[in-house]
C-alpha cells in the first residue's frame, strides 16, 4: 500500500515517528516530501516544492495529509500567517484539483488560544497580550461578552481577522469530497473563540477532535483499515472523568476519541486483540517541566498475558517515573506493543495505538521504535530535560544502558535539537 503523507511540519513527531512506525509494516509505503521542504519554527514550508512533489507521486492508495501545510505553510504559520483569505483559497483549491479520485484523509487545524505571554509560535504581540487574549477569547465564549479588556484595538482586530480567514477556510473544506476530514482543536479551555468555533463546524457537520500532532498518526491507522479489536483499562478507573492539561475532554473521551478516529472497535478484554492501559491521573494531571506534581502511580504491576500496549498520561509532556520503574522490574514481556508519554495525553494516544495497527513481526523495527519513546519520552523529558542539555549524550548515558538491558538490543544513540528549543529533542538509533 502506497500512502502520501504530508507532515504538520519538519519537528521529529510528525516527520519520523510516521517514518518509525511504518517500518515495522513492509507492505506499507510511506511517501513523504523532503524534509527541507516542510516547514518549521520560524519557517514557512514550501508549499509549491510541495505541489511539484505530488505531482510526480505515482499509484497512490491514499493520501494523509495536513491542510495547514498546503494552506499557511504549516501548523505554526497558520497563526502568524498575513496571507488574505483569497490568496489562501486559491492555494487550496489548487491543491484540492490534484486530489480528484483518491482517497483522502486529511485534517486542519482550529486557530488554537494559548494561555501565556510567550510568542514563540505565535505572532509578536502575544508577548505582551497573550494572556488577556486568552481571557477575552473565555469570556466573549462563556459570557457572550466583555465589556472591558486592555488589548489595543489594532491588536484585537488583527487577530480576530486571522481568526476569522482560518475559520473561513476550514467551512471550505467541508465541501470538498474527502473520505475523512478532522478539525482539530489543542490547547484548549472549557469556553474561548477556538471552542465555539468548534461547535459551529459541528453544527455545519464537521467532525472535531481534540489534539493536532497525532492525528496524522489516527489517520494513518485509518487509512490502512486493519480490523483491531481494543480493550481500554485505565489504572485509576475512578478517575476517568478527568480532564487532561491542554484538552477539554475527560481521559476517558479522550481515549475512546482517539481510537474510533484510528478505525478500532473497542471491546471487553476478553473479546479483545490489545489490551490499552491508561495511566491515568488521580486528581490532577502533573507535569514535570512545569513543576507540577501529581500522585504518582502506587500500585502493582505484572505483565498482562495477551497483547498489550501502555498510554501513560499521569503527567503531560513526559513518563511518571514510578510507574516507568514498575513496568520496566517486571519485565515487558512477549506481549509488549508499544508504550508513549510524549506531550499532551491525545498526543500519545494518538500515536500509540497508530504503532498498534502497524506493528507485524518486524521485531527490529518495533524495539528501534520503543527506544526512542522510552529515551525521549522517558529519559529525557521526565528527566533529563530538567538537568540541562550542556551535556546531553553524557546525562543520557544510564537512562540507554537501562533501555538496552529492557529491549535487549544496543544501538549507537545521538541527540540534537531541531527547534534550537528543549520541548523537542531528536533521538537518532545507529
Amino acid at each position: 500500500m502506497n500512502i502520501a503523507f504530508i507532515p504538520i511540519d519538519n519537528r521529529p513527531v510528525c516527520y519520523t515517528l510516521p517514518e518509525q512506525i511504518c517500518a515495522m509494516n513492509e507492505d506499507i509505503k510511506l511517501l513523504m516530501p523532503d524534509r527541507d521542504l516542510l516547514g518549521g519554527l520560524t519557517k514557512i514550508a514550501d508549499v509549491e516544492g510541495i505541489f511539484k512533489w505530488f505531482k510526480g507521486l505515482k499509484d497512490i492508495d491514499a493520501v494523509v495529509m495536513c491542510l495547514d501545510t498546503i494552506a499557511y505553510g504549516g501548523l505554526i504559520p497558520s497563526r502568524r500567517s498575513t496571507d488574505t483569505f483569497e490568496e489562501v483559497k486559491e492555494r487550496v483549491e489548487r491543491f484540492k484539483q490534484l486530489l480528484d479520485g483518491k482517497k483522502v484523509y486529511a485534517f486542519s487545524s482550529i486557530m488554537r488560544i494559548s494561555n501565556n505571554n510567550i510568542n514563540q509560535e505565535e505572532k509578536e504581540y502575544w508577548n505582551d497580550y497573550g494572556k488577556k487574549i486568552f481571557q477575552y477569547s473565555y469570556n466573549i465564549d462563556k459570557l457572550g461578552s466583555m465589556l472591558e479588556h486592555e488589548i489595543p484595538d489594532e491588536i484585537l482586530k488583527d487577530y480576530l481577522a486571522t481568526r476569522k480567514r482560518n475559520f473561513e477556510i476550514n467551512k471550505l473544506y467541508l465541501d470538498w469530497n474527502l473520505n475523512t476530514l478532522v478539525f482539530s482543536k489543542d490547547d484548549c479551555a472549557e469556553y474561548g473563540l477556538n471552542v465555539k468555533e468548534a461547535r459551529e463546524l459541528e453544527k455545519l457537520g464537521g467532525f472535531v477532535k481534540t489534539g493536532a500532532d497525532e492525528i496524522p498518526l489516527a489517520l494513518l491507522a485509518r487509512a490502512v483499515n486493519k480490523p483491531l479489536k481494543v480493550a481500554p483499562i485505565f489504572l485509576a478507573p475512578e478517575h476517568k472523568h478527568l480532564i487532561s492539561n491542554y484538552e477539554d475532554v475527560s481521559i476517558e473521551k479522550s481515549v475512546l476519541g482517539q481510537l474510533e478516529l484510528a478505525g478500532c472497535e473497542v471491546c471487553g478484554q476478553d473479546d479483545a486483540d490489545i489490551l490499552l492501559y491508561v495511566n491515568n491521573f488521580e486528581n490532577h494531571q502533573g507535569e514535570i517541566v512545569m513543576k507540577v506534581d501529581t500522585k504518582s502511580f502506587s500500585g502493582d504491576w505484572h505483565e498482562p498475558d495477551k497483547p498489550y500496549m501502555i498510554a501513560d498520561v499521569r503527567f503531560a509532556n513526559g513518563s511518571d517515573n514510578a510507574f516507568v520503574k514498575k513496568i520496566f522490574e517486571a519485565g515487558l514481556g512477549e506481549n509488549f506493543c508499544g508504550y508513549s508519554a510524549w506531550n499532551t495525553s491525545a498526543n500519545s494516544l494518538g500515536s500509540l495505538i497508530c504503532g498498534a495497527k502497524f506493528k507485524t513481526e518486524n521485531n527490529d523495527a518495533f524495539k528501534k521504535l520503543q527506544m526512542v519513546r522510552f529515551l525521549d519520552d522517558w529519559a529525557y523529558q521526565a528527566n533529563v530535560r530538567q538537568l540541562g542539555t550542556m551535556d546531553i549524550k553524557k546525562l543520557m548515558k544510564p537512562f540507554e544502558e537501562k533501555v538496552f538491558e529492557v529491549l535487549n538490543i544496543h544501538y549507537n544513540v545521538n541527540y540534537s535539537f531541531p527547534w534550537n528549543r528543549l520541548f523537542e529533542v531528536e533521538v537518532e538509533l545507529s
